[in-house]
């Protein structure tokens, strides 16, 4: 704000200035002939005396959507690196599964110890003319993309694979923590309206479960037309049937396995060209709300937050679901190529649920308002249960796989939708319980994100070991009974288990319904409150 000074007049002068970068905010400033007058150094200060309503007000549709497809890249390289990177190491990079599941572990791992990291650097980084959390996507995009499209190039060096996979994989997992942290954040300042983020929330689910769809239709369907032919071993000698399902690919394909490493690259190509397209879409389209506070300590904040009893309960409750459903989500493609033996289909079988997750959205936004998000828990979560036990109890046959594929997208969305939609409000809970505390929502989402990620590194690396404990065959036409009994598992009956303990531990989740309406309306008394006293201050200036 600038200060212009009259030295040759007694009187004071009130100007009005307002801030380029936030509009509805109006800075009052006194100008008077002495350096030293009280009322200058209010106005040097930069202090918002008066703020407008709009500020916590509604927000646009076009900032909803702006908003919601930034969230569009982190699903987008998730659903390619969940359903395919494993396959990938073990049919196309020709990688040992132990050596596989020490590259999943780790870097999972490793992506789950930074975002504590960078939630800590986020919570003590300035505000700049761009924000506090938006520098942090702008600068770690490109570098981001660069390390994704490493990810899936085959060095020509065979004992260099390990190596370089882990190093680009912990690599991209970092960048994009740079990434998703502040993005996750920033749904606590796009708006002070709890409604109006339930509403951002609700656009960005459905633009992510659409992110989901859209990278695993990139990759699946771009790598699914150049699939190396497997390889005939001593197990398809002895079960002719397999050899007849799986072998038969084997005559007929001419395609090698370089075209296959060139349509892997080709579809990471294209998926880094929309990462950067949608965090430009956020960049441009999206006005951060500063906050009139100083944040935390973080280390102060962290004892706080991690001492919180409804958020412990919320991130252990969603802990068991998000692995179960990770599980499923990792070993899902392999389970369909092997198990089922439809090596060809596996693609669009993964396409089918996240299309019917990806409708499933909006039935499901309207439910948790309709009946309360706890409710919405156990309906939708629970409702793909039956569906994991069928798949493995019935004969393989692809039009049960693709009934099955519709109703389990369904239990999807609900777990991409739900967790996203209920930590907004643990966060508004400890608002009113710690009115005096300012500046924690980084740590909220940085330790969610943590726990779930650290979910993921561990059903990886244990799927993994586990197939190769099992004696899996890497780019086999069949698989021995007991890599297909270990994918059954894997697929149904741990996640259902996991599913259980899950709702066991939302069963003593505190916030319901009418705490959460309880807390709405807490929270806007005190910004009104906090609004009549700036607006007094004003007049008395």
């Amino acid at each position: 704000m600038d200060i212009h000074r009259a030295p040759y007049h007694n009187t004071a002068k009130l100007c009005i200035n307002s801030n380029p970068f936030n509009s509805s905010v109006l800075h009052f400033c006194i100008l008077c002939m002495t350096k030293h007058c009280p009322i200058v150094l209010l106005c040097e200060s930069s202090l918002p005396i008066l703020q407008r309503r709009d500020d916590s007000g509604r927000l646009s549709v076009c900032s909803k959507l702006c908003y919601a497809i930034g969230g569009a890249p982190y699903q987008i390289t998730g659903s390619a690196l969940g359903f395919f990177l494993q396959i990938y190491l073990l049919d196309v990079a020709q990688l040992d599964p132990f050596y596989a599941s020490i590259i999943l572990f780790v870097g999972r791992a490793w992506d789950a110890v930074t975002d504590p990291t960078v939630g800590f650097l986020v919570s003590r980084s300035r505000w700049t003319r761009c924000g506090r959390m938006m520098p942090w996507i702008l600068i770690s995009t490109p570098f981001a993309v660069l390390t994704y499209f490493l990810i899936w190039y085959v060095p020509p060096v065979e004992q260099w694979k390990v190596l370089w996979y882990l190093i680009f994989y912990c690599l991209f997992q970092s960048l994009q923590t740079c990434f998703h942290v502040p993005y996750s954040a920033l749904t606590m300042f796009i708006s002070m309206d709890q409604k109006e983020r339930d509403s951002a929330t609700a656009y960005r689910m459905t633009v992510e479960v659409l992110g989901t769809v859209v990278g695993t239709a990139i990759q699946g369907q771009i790598v699914g037309g150049a699939i190396a032919p497997c390889l005939p071993g001593d197990l398809d000698v002895l079960d002719n049937s397999n050899t007849t399902l799986l072998g038969s690919d084997v005559n007929i394909s001419h395609i090698s396995l370089d075209e296959t490493k060139r349509a892997y690259l080709i579809a990471s190509a294209v998926i880094c060209v929309m990462y950067v397209l949608c965090a430009a879409v956020l960049f441009l389209g999206v006005r951060e709300r500063r906050p009139h506070f100083e944040p935390m300590s973080f280390f102060e904040g962290m004892r706080m937050v991690m001492g919180y009893g409804p958020y412990v309960k919320l991130v252990m409750g969603f802990l068991f679901t998000s692995l179960a459903f990770m599980l499923l989500e990792g070993n899902f493609a392999l389970f369909i190529s092997y198990t089922m033996g439809f090596r060809n289909d596996f693609q669009n079988i993964l396409l089918v649920i996240m299309l019917s997750g990806t409708l499933s959205i909006p039935f499901w936004q309207w439910f948790l308002t309709r009946f309360g998000k706890k409710t919405a828990v156990y309906i939708g979560i629970t409702w793909a249960v039956p569906f994991m036990i069928l798949i493995v109890c019935i004969e393989s046959s692809l039009i049960v796989a693709y009934v099955v594929s519709v109703a389990a997208g369904v239990s999807v969305a609900a777990a991409f939708l739900l967790p996203w939609s209920m930590l907004p409000d643990v966060v508004d809970d400890f608002k009113v319980k710690n009115p005096d505390s300012s500046g924690h929502e980084a740590i909220f989402y940085s330790f969610y994100v943590f726990f779930t990620k650290f979910a993921s590194g561990i059903s990886l690396g244990i799927s993994t070991l586990s197939l190769d404990f099992a004696g899996f065959v890497t780019r086999g036409c069949s698989q021995p009974d007991a890599v297909n009994l270990t994918l059954k598992v894997l697929v149904s009956a741990a996640p259902v288990v996991l599913i259980f303990l899950g709702l066991l531990i939302f069963k003593t989740y505190p916030i319901d319904e009418e705490r959460r309406q309880g807390n709405r309306k807490l929270l806007q008394e005190m910004r009104d409150s906090n609004q009549d006293s700036d607006t007094e201050l004003g007049s008395v200036v």
